[in-house]
C-alpha cells in the first residue's frame, strides 16, 4: 500500500483550545482569510475541552486538522502535540481567543527571514466598549514576557528547546486548580509557559524579533472587581516563579529589578499611609499622592459611570497583587514586588 501523500505547507499555526467554542470560531474565520500566498495548515488541539470546541474546530476542514486530547493538560503541553502533527518548517502561534488580522501570516513569515522567533503585536479588540473589569491583553514588545497569542518560530529552534514546559502546573497543590469563573473553566491557565520557551531559545543564539505588522487582536472578556481580583491574585502569586526561571526578565521587565510596575506607587503609598498611622502625623500621607494621581489619570479613560468604580476598585484590586506578589515571593524564594 502506498503511504498517504500530504501537499507540503509553508506555515503550520497552531491553536490549543479549552472550553472555547464561544470565541474559537471567530479565530478560525480569521485564519481562513489570511492573505498568504503559499499554503498552510491549521492545527487545532482541543486540550479536554467539555463544550462544542472540537465541533466549530471539525466545522472549519480540511484548511484546519483537529487533534485531541481527553484531558486538560495545559497550554504548552498542547501546543506540543500541535508541533508533533504540524509539517511546515514555520510554526506560528496564537489562541483561541485572539484573532488575527487578514495579513498576519504573510508579516510574520517575512519577518523570520532575519530571526528564529518573531513576537507580533497584540492589541485588544477594538470593538466592545471597555469596562475597568474586562480582561485582555496588549503586546508591543519583545523584550520581556513573551506571548504565544502572537508567536513565530522556526522549526529547528523549537526543538532545539524541546517545547514548552508547563512550569507552573508541576508545582504539587498547583494554584492554578481555581476555577475561572469569568470564562466558565474549572481550572485556571496557568502562566509563564511562553516566555520561559521564549528566553530559553535566546540563550541558545536564537534571534529574536518583534513585527509590529504581524497584528493579533485578543478578545475582551467582560467580568466583575470579584473577577479581576480573581486574576490579579492568579498571576501574582506565580509571577516571582517565573521571574526566577527567567532572571532575564529582572533586566528587561522588572523595575529596579524588583518592582514589577514602576508606574503604580503602590509600595510608596503604603509606607506612607503606615508612616502617618505610626507617627500620628498626616505629613507622610504625601507619599500616597503619586499613586492617588495615577488613579485619577487611568479613570479618565472610563465615562462617568464606570470611573468611580475604577477609582473604589482599583486600589483593592492592588492590594490584592501586592499581597500576592508577597506570597509568590515566599514560596517560590524569588523577591518581586
Amino acid at each position: 500500500m502506498m503511504g498517504r501523500t500530504y501537499t507540503p505547507v509553508a506555515v503550520s499555526v497552531i491553536v490549543p483550545a479549552r472550553d472555547a467554542a464561544p470565541t474559537l470560531g471567530r479565530t478560525l474565520r480569521a485564519l481562513s482569510e489570511q492573505r498568504f500566498s503559499q499554503p498552510y495548515e491549521v492545527i487545532v488541539v482541543d486540550d479536554g475541552s467539555r463544550d462544542g470546541t472540537s465541533a466549530v474546530a471539525e466545522g472549519f476542514a480540511p484548511l484546519v486538522r483537529l487533534v485531541r486530547n481527553e484531558d486538560d493538560h495545559g497550554p504548552g503541553a498542547a501546543r506540543n502535540r500541535g508541533v508533533v502533527a504540524a509539517r511546515a518548517d514555520v510554526l506560528a502561534f496564537t489562541d483561541a481567543d485572539c484573532f488575527p488580522t487578514p495579513d498576519w501570516l504573510a508579516h510574520g513569515f517575512a519577518a523570520l527571514r532575519g530571526a528564529d522567533l518573531i513576537q507580533g503585536r497584540v492589541d485588544p479588540d477594538p470593538a466592545p466598549v471597555r469596562t475597568p473589569f474586562d480582561r485582555t491583553l496588549s503586546v508591543d514588545d519583545h523584550d520581556g514576557f513573551y506571548q504565544t497569542a502572537n508567536l513565530f518560530v522556526r522549526r529547528q529552534t523549537f526543538d532545539a528547546v524541546g517545547g514548552f514546559r508547563d512550569w507552573a502546573l508541576e508545582r504539587p497543590h498547583r494554584w492554578s486548580g481555581a476555577a475561572d469563573r469569568r470564562r466558565g473553566r474549572a481550572t485556571r491557565t496557568p502562566i509563564g509557559e511562553d516566555t520561559l520557551f521564549a528566553w530559553s531559545a535566546r540563550r541558545l543564539g536564537a534571534r529574536s524579533a518583534f513585527a509590529a505588522e504581524a497584528l493579533v487582536h485578543h478578545a475582551v472578556v467582560p467580568g466583575t472587581i470579584v473577577d479581576d481580583i480573581a486574576d490579579h491574585w492568579h498571576w501574582a502569586r506565580d509571577l516571582p516563579g517565573l521571574v526566577r526561571l527567567v532572571p532575564e526578565l529582572r533586566k528587561h521587565r522588572l523595575h529596579r529589578r524588583i518592582f514589577f510596575n514602576a508606574w503604580t506607587a503602590f509600595d510608596m503609598a503604603l509606607v506612607g499611609i503606615a508612616g502617618a498611622a505610626a507617627m500620628r502625623r498626616r505629613t507622610p500621607l504625601l507619599a500616597a499622592a503619586p499613586y492617588g494621581w495615577r488613579i485619577v489619570r487611568e479613570a479618565r479613560r472610563y465615562n462617568r459611570y464606570r470611573a468611580p468604580q475604577w477609582v473604589a476598585a482599583a486600589p483593592v484590586v492592588d492590594a490584592v497583587t501586592f499581597a500576592g506578589l508577597l506570597m509568590g515571593s515566599v514560596a517560590w524564594r524569588s523577591l518581586v514586588l
